[in-house]
């Protein structure tokens, strides 16, 4: 009997790791009793890192509330009638000269008076660098003379700002709302060519609500700001507040009791088993890539030396897993998402927000991968297939799409903008266009529109008719028949087979390999649901990455 050619074996042996490599986790347990580490794995990342992601979350949630607070509690401390709800995006107006000064005095006096009548932990900031106190700044037009009646104007559009500060200490001597002060210089505005008027101020807090939640303090410094906005000079002066609140690391703390450093400890600890979680998760999908890598150049060499010819690149492209490279990305922004939230929650740093996005981000990422394993039955399959096959013809259509989107948007813009508070922008422009789209709000916008000019509010109907006529009744319309088409289309493959490729014309010439029927009888549960073995019908589906 004549020996086999060193080639078949090479042939064969290719072949059976071709197989083997498109099997999933439960037959590749059958034939080669390969435990599915990464799918244990991935089970139990999605169970711990959803739960870190809750644990921060709800963390986070005090201190987005402390900060809130605040800033609502600032604006009844400092803003003189604030009724509590801001008038737009500003906060409340005033329209007398005589308004103007009391709010600003008011604001000093409150400034003066925080430690007597504000009700929280709020203390004064002493900076050397940067300075302390209360910085008042006004901007205004240099000198010049405007007679409204006589419909004559001469002004100096070149802005000169002259600031004060009031220090902590000399607000303890003194009160400010005397007649000197008011009668000084400094506060003798002249209207017709005041731009504006800030005061700014820095103040220190302490946040002991985390204290209940088993949590270590925050420290707070709050950067606030109240503008006086005359720069339409319209008779209307509008008053801004912002509250800049930046999270510090407290510099000498000791809370007495063992259970929030007990807790903390706890949570240090899961959080180191998570890191160790993503990063076995890592490693394996690391080498699952390499390994395919090989694979595929074992495969494109064979190819070219027996049949003298190049692979496609869809060929190349059934090798690479873009599910591990998406769950190799989890495992890095999770990896350095942990560790943040480890020294946030030693209070080593207070980067709340960069954690956030990675957290978040990361954890989408777990769950999306997790419809690769729903891809292994058939049913969920199809929708997977159907979003791969649509994508490239919705992104070419999305485009053409948006060039019409924003020439809606910029044309809203110009002319509806000084008519309807929706079209004031871009940005609001823009959402508005995208409300009408869905079918939301469609009778407000129509009724907002101001009457004053007969042509902009005819221009208008025309506008949005024509806008909700096109996009609800053609766009989406044709959007819709994308997807269905390529839904169509998968569904005609599973039931005719995929076209044929190099690969699967080389995988169909495989050999029917049996790996041991005794393995059977120790599969575990997991794949029980599975059990049986791929059809020769199946074969045609064997490329589900």
């Amino acid at each position: 009997m004549m020996a086999r050619p060193d080639s078949d074996f090479r042939e064969e042996a290719l072949k059976e790791d071709l197989k083997f490599y498109f099997m999933n986790p439960c037959e590749k347990y059958r034939a080669r009793r390969q435990i599915p580490w990464k799918l244990g794995l991935q089970i139990l990342k999605i169970v711990m890192v959803t739960t870190q992601l809750i644990l921060f979350g709800l963390s986070n949630q005090l201190v987005v509330s402390f900060k809130e607070e605040n800033t609502v509690a600032f604006k009844h401390l400092f803003l003189k009638g604030y009724s509590g709800v801001d008038e737009d995006d500003y906060s409340r107006s005033v329209y007398t000269q005589q308004d103007v000064y009391d709010s600003i005095f008011f604001a000093i006096n409150q400034y003066h008076q925080l430690k007597n009548v504000s009700l929280g932990t709020l203390g004064y900031e002493h900076d050397e660098d940067d300075g302390s106190g209360l910085k008042i700044c006004k901007q205004q037009y240099k000198k010049g003379t405007m007679l409204p009646s006589n419909d004559t104007l001469n002004i100096d559009v070149a802005i000169e700002t002259d600031c004060i500060r009031l220090e902590p200490q000399a607000l303890a001597n003194k009160k400010f709302n005397d007649l000197d002060i008011k009668n000084s210089s400094f506060f003798n505005l002249e209207f017709y060519r005041l731009i504006q008027v800030e005061l700014s101020f820095k103040l220190k807090g302490i946040d002991l609500q985390t204290i209940h939640a088993r949590e270590l303090p925050d420290c707070y410094a709050f950067q606030n700001t109240i503008t006086f906005n005359n720069k339409a000079h319209s008779g209307k002066v509008k008053i801004y507040f912002d509250s800049d609140a930046d999270i510090q690391e407290c510099k000498d703390w000791y809370i007495s009791g063992s259970i929030v450093q007990k807790n903390t400890q706890y949570i240090l600890v899961f959080d180191g088993f998570v890191i160790v979680s993503c990063f076995a998760s890592l490693i394996l999908c690391t080498r699952s890539i390499i390994l395919a890598l090989k694979l595929q150049k074992r495969f494109v060499n064979f190819f070219l030396e027996k049949y003298q010819r190049h692979v496609c690149h869809a060929d190349r492209l059934e090798f690479i897993n873009g599910w591990y490279v998406l769950v190799i990305i989890s495992d890095m922004m999770t990896i350095v998402g942990s560790i943040l939230k480890m020294e946030i929650k030693a209070k080593n740093l207070t980067s709340y927000d960069v954690c956030s996005i990675l957290l978040g981000t990361s954890t989408l990422f777990v769950w999306v991968g997790v419809i690769r394993y729903l891809g292994y039955f058939q049913t969920y399959n199809v929708l997977i297939l159907t979003m791969q096959a649509s994508l490239p013809k919705v992104l070419r259509f999305c485009c053409c799409a948006g060039m019409i989107y924003l020439g809606y948007t910029f044309c809203g813009w110009i002319v509806l903008g000084p008519y309807h508070e929706k079209f004031e922008d871009l940005n609001t422009v823009a959402e508005c266009l995208f409300s009408l789209v869905n079918g939301d709000d469609m009778f407000a916008t129509f009724a907002q529109i101001q009457q004053k000019s007969t042509l902009v509010w005819l221009f208008s109907r025309l506008y949005l008719y024509s806008f909700i006529s096109l996009f609800i009744y053609m766009i989406l319309s044709l959007f819709i028949a994308l997807i269905t088409d390529s839904y169509d289309t998968i569904k005609k493959y599973q039931q005719n087979g995929l076209p044929v490729t190099d690969l699967h014309e080389f995988l169909k010439e495989c050999s029917s390999i049996e790996y041991g029927k005794e393995l059977q009888a120790s599969v575990p549960f997991i794949c029980c649901c599975g059990s049986h073995r791929r059809r020769q019908s199946d074969d045609s589906l064997i490329l589900i990455n």
